[in-house]
């Protein structure tokens, strides 16, 4: 209508120079181990954050509490025991941190109607910090691992599950886990040039998959198996070990016909026939175990492809095991040898 007019309040500028909220909260994060009152700038600012944001700063937290890096062969660099104590130091304060966060998230949570989901990045990322530092670690201490231990429960909480495997693999029959969330965190830390530069990567990685089982875990066959191949390869007889035992766990409860697919099950057999050459008690122990889940299947994928009973890979392995056994003056080795050989005489 002419002559009327609608009167707005101007809306607050920020000054020149002045950061914006998603960035004051960043800022406020990274200042929490040079200002004494950074954690409780950061719990002010947490309140009108939105999802992204929270989002950005839990992989900020991250990053600030992260094991010092290593050389891309696994080497240790100069100056590692004051790295290392500055790290738990750091992850004392960050753990304080993702307890505010999850708090505030699990508060709004129960004040929404109707409730919604927290974001899964900002829960993935406090699950790696919580995994990184729990157990006792060159880079943890006492009083950091009980931080960590109290952000996992905290984490458990928050998502509205009882354990860690009902938050990985999800509730049944309802809504996905967060497995795969993690696993998407994880990605850039477990590839070939970069696993061994994050010391904590293979324990996040093996500490959640060993917690997530059949039929969950089947549809992320394709992020774990690269890792755990990856690690089974190394030169170190730890890795190898915890490898296998990787593949031993993928093997049990992932379908078979999913591991004959690609060649799958082939590709297992021959890096864990490889280890058969090793004189490392432990680790021909891990492999013969695995080897007597995974033959079965790899016997059903090769009568599918019409191959006979002259390549049975059941053979191949007994005819070597016998070899060596024959051959072996080593007494741990003998017995590992000795426990195992009915199982493959009387399959």
């Amino acid at each position: 209508m002419a002559g009327s007019s609608t009167t707005r309040s101007p809306s607050p500028e920020r000054g020149p120079g002045a950061p914006s909220a998603e960035q004051a909260l960043l800022q406020a994060g990274q200042a929490l181990c040079e200002r004494p009152g950074a954690l409780r700038e950061l719990g002010a600012l947490l309140e009108a954050a939105d999802p992204a944001a929270l989002a950005r700063l839990a992989a900020a937290l991250g990053g600030l509490a992260a094991p010092p890096r290593r050389e891309q062969d696994g080497a240790e660099p100069p100056g590692r025991d004051t790295a290392l104590a500055a790290v738990a130091e750091r992850a004392e304060r960050v753990g304080a941190a993702f307890l505010l966060l999850l708090q505030k998230l699990e508060d709004a949570r129960s004040q929404e109607s109707p409730v919604k989901p927290i974001p899964k990045r900002v829960l993935g990322h406090a699950f790696i910090f919580a995994v990184t530092h729990k157990e006792e670690r060159s880079w943890t201490t006492a009083r950091s691992r009980a931080v960590a231990q109290e952000v996992l429960e905290r984490l458990l909480r928050t998502a509205g599950c009882g354990s860690v495997e009902e938050f990985l693999q999800g509730k049944e029959g309802d809504e996905d886990g967060r497995f795969g969330e993690v696993m998407g965190l994880l990605k850039q830390e477990l590839t070939k040039d970069t696993w061994k530069r994050n010391p904590a990567s293979k324990d996040v990685f093996s500490w959640s998959l060993l917690r997530v089982s059949r039929p969950w875990l089947c549809p992320h066959l394709e992020r774990v198996l690269p890792p755990a191949l990856l690690l089974s390869d190394d030169f170190q007889e730890e890795n190898k070990v915890l490898g296998v035992r990787c593949l031993h766990h993928i093997v049990l409860n992932v379908p078979g016909a999913d591991l004959c697919q690609f060649n799958r099950a082939q590709v297992v057999f021959h890096a864990l026939y490889n280890h058969l050459y090793s004189r490392e008690a432990p680790l021909i122990q891990a492999v013969l175990l695995c080897l007597l889940d995974l033959l079965p299947v790899l016997e059903r994928c090769q009568r599918r492809q019409g191959q006979g009973r002259a390549s049975s890979p059941w053979d191949q392995v007994l005819q070597l095991l016998l070899a060596h056994m024959e051959a072996e003056h080593r007494l741990a080795l003998r017995r590992v040898y000795a426990g195992t050989l009915p199982a493959f005489v009387t399959r």
